[in-house]
Formats: structure tokens, C-alpha cells, sequence
């Protein structure tokens, strides 16, 4: 599924080379007529052709009939309108900008063809735009994905790589490398939109992690079925927030301020505990010396089973596939990563510069 810039361009370029077609066959007409029929060599025919189809007005070459003049006026008259109708898609496609919009689209697709490990938002409303905004902050490799041809262009004027079409098709999917992406955000205004979107991510990758907007409990529980690794619903996590800022402002403004934004002191972060490369594996916290040796706080710690520790003490011992959630400064965290992962890779991913 083409995106409405891409068929206007597709459609101008088809019918250019439709055009170039009509007059290489009236051309070539014209020639065999001269060769053919008037018996005339093949320099003489073609350079007659040449003259006739560009109406310069030079004479005949040879001596012509009734019947080889009827021909040249149906050839002058089967060129002009050949070289009218190219004449007239050349200007339309200069007039609006064809030209330049099929090179911003190869470029587009270039780009694309390049992103490896990246994130994708389908929808660019106020939650797509907001992810978009964080995602920028922290120097995310991400691109969104709209059928709406406004908030395309209205992401591209942010500076955002966008891609028109429908997020529920999976040649729509593979289009923007849902294969070689690591995280979808289904932001799409509706439910089963989302729902859509989320089941085809899985089938085209069952490995990504998926994220999905919901409306309600109702559709919440629906995208948990389909195999959304998380589930927001804006209402009612904002309803939640809403309460917890009023009862315990201090600690919401704390939150707030290590999770969002681009000027903060403090970051939190997951690490993965990879047993091949993880130097600390089998080791209690005392003895990894974390704290000591980067100064970034190991808040909790989640088990390959689910199971989650919160304030592990010292005693508390890595194993393989535990998610360390730290809090510190981006260079607490990054010291953090080298310990954990000394050939660190994409992902976990260290904090951004502030």
C-alpha cells in the first residue's frame, strides 16, 4: 500500500514514461514509413522523422506523393501530441514539486533501509507525539507511521523520519523494517486499530516488544491476549497519577522528574544480566560492588520468573537473566553499563549526555 505521496509521484512518472513511449513508437513509425514505403536510406529516413516530428519547417528530402504527404501530416500531428502531453506532465510535475518530493522519498527509503534496532510509533495524535517527544530526548532511533497524510507531514516538520499508511497491514510493517525493529508504541486512535497493528507486529516479529494504547479495561485485556508486552491506558493511568500527585505531590514530582525530560539530574534505567557476558553472574550485590565502584542505586531487581525484589540488600545474589532497575547520573549509569556488560551492546541502552 502506497502512501498518497508516493502514488502521486508513481502516477506522474508513469505517465511520463508513457508519454517518451508514444513518441519512441511515432518515431519509429515515421522511420520505417520513410525506409520502408518511400524506399529512402536510413540516415534520410531518420533525419526526416527528426524534422517532422520537431516541426523546424526544413523541405522534403525526397520527392513525396500524395500519399507520403498525408503520412508526414499525420506524423506532425501525432507528434505534437505526444510532445504536448509530455510537455504538459513535465510542467505539472515541476509546478508541484514532483521532482523533489521523489527524491525526498528515495532518500526516505534509504534512510529507512539503514535503521537497525529501532523503534516504531504507529499514530502521531497526542500520545504518538508525546512518546515521539521523549523518544527524541533520550537520542532514540525511531520513526512514526500515520495514515493520516497531515500528521505525516507534521511529524516531518519536526524533524522525525514518517511514513504514510496503514499500520494494521503487514506490507505496511515490513515497509518501515518491523523485522529489524526492537519496539513498536500502537498509539492509533482506535482500539482495534491497535489490536490490529499489535497482532501483526507479533506475527511478522514475534520478538518485539510491543506497546499498546487502550480506551478502556475492556480493550486492555484484549491486547494482553494478542500478545502486547505492556498495555497504557491514558485514562487510567492518568486518573492513577492524578490521585498519587494529589495525596503524595513530592514523591510524583520526584518520579516525574527521573523518568521524563531532557534536563534531569537523575535517570533510571533496566539492565539485563546476561549470563555469556556478564562478569558479576552468581555474585550477591556486596561482592559486584555496584554502589562502590559506579555510585548508581540498584532499586530493584526482577528474575527471569517475574518475580520481583524490591530494595535487594547485600546479601542478594545476580543470577542469569535478572533486570537490574538502577537509579544515578548518566555517568553513574554509564560506568554501570561497562561494569555489567563490558562489550556493551544496543541494548540496555546507556543514558543520553543531558
Amino acid at each position: 500500500m502506497y502512501s498518497t505521496l508516493e502514488k502521486k509521484y508513481r502516477r506522474i512518472q508513469k505517465e511520463l514514461i508513457a508519454g517518451a513511449l508514444a513518441l519512441g513508437c511515432v518515431f519509429l513509425m515515421g522511420t520505417l514509413w520513410y525506409r520502408l514505403i518511400e524506399g529512402w536510406g536510413w540516415i534520410d529516413a531518420v533525419y526526416m522523422t527528426a524534422i517532422t516530428l520537431s516541426t523546424v519547417g526544413f523541405g522534403e528530402i525526397h520527392h513525396l506523393g500524395d500519399r507520403g504527404r498525408m503520412f508526414t501530416i499525420s506524423l506532425i500531428f501525432m507528434g505534437v501530441v505526444s510532445i504536448g502531453y509530455i510537455a504538459n506532465r513535465f510542467t505539472e510535475a515541476l509546478i508541484q514539486g514532483y521532482f523533489q518530493e521523489g527524491r525526498l522519498l528515495r532518500q526516505q527509503r534509504r534512510l529507512m533501509d539503514s535503521l537497525t534496532r529501532h523503534y516504531i510509533i504507529c499514530g502521531f495524535g497526542r500520545t504518538g507525539r508525546q512518546v515521539a517527544l521523549e523518544f527524541e530526548a533520550e537520542g532514540i532511533s525511531f520513526l512514526t507511521l500515520d495514515s493520516d497524510l497531515e500528521q505525516v507531514q507534521t511529524a516531518q516538520a519536526e524533524g522525525y523520519i514518517a511514513v504514510q499508511g496503514d499500520a494494521t497491514l503487514d506490507e505496511t510493517l515490513l515497509k518501515v523494517g518491523i523485522d529489524r525493529a526492537i519496539c513498536l508504541v500502537a498509539a492509533l486512535p482506535s482500539d482495534a486499530e491497535n489490536l490490529y497493528t499489535v497482532l501483526s507486529a507479533k506475527t511478522l516479529n514475534p520478538q518485539i516488544r510491543a506497546i499498546a494504547r487502550a480506551s478502556n479495561e475492556e480493550a486492555l485485556k484484549k491486547l494482553r491476549r494478542a500478545g502486547a508486552d505492556a498495555v497504557v491506558s491514558p485514562y487510567i493511568t492518568g486518573g492513577r497519577r492524578m490521585a498519587a500527585a494529589a495525596l503524595r505531590p513530592q514523591v510524583m514530582d520526584f518520579v516525574d522528574g527521573i523518568l521524563t525530560g531532557t534536563d534531569r539530574a537523575f535517570y533510571m534505567e533496566e539492565f539485563l544480566i546476561d549470563p555469556q557476558s556478564c562478569p558479576v553472574v552468581g555474585q550477591n550485590l556486596r561482592e559486584a560492588r555496584l554502589r562502590s565502584q559506579s555510585g548508581a542505586l540498584v532499586l530493584a531487581i526482577r528474575r527471569a520468573d517475574g518475580n520481583l525484589i524490591g530494595g535487594p540488600t547485600g546479601d542478594t545474589q545476580l543470577l542469569p537473566g535478572d533486570l537490574l532497575i538502577c537509579m544515578g547520573t548518566a555517568e553513574q549509569l554509564r560506568i554501570l553499563n561497562r561494569i555489567l556488560e563490558p562489550n556493551p551492546s544496543q541494548f540496555p541502552r546507556p543514558p543520553k549526555h543531558t
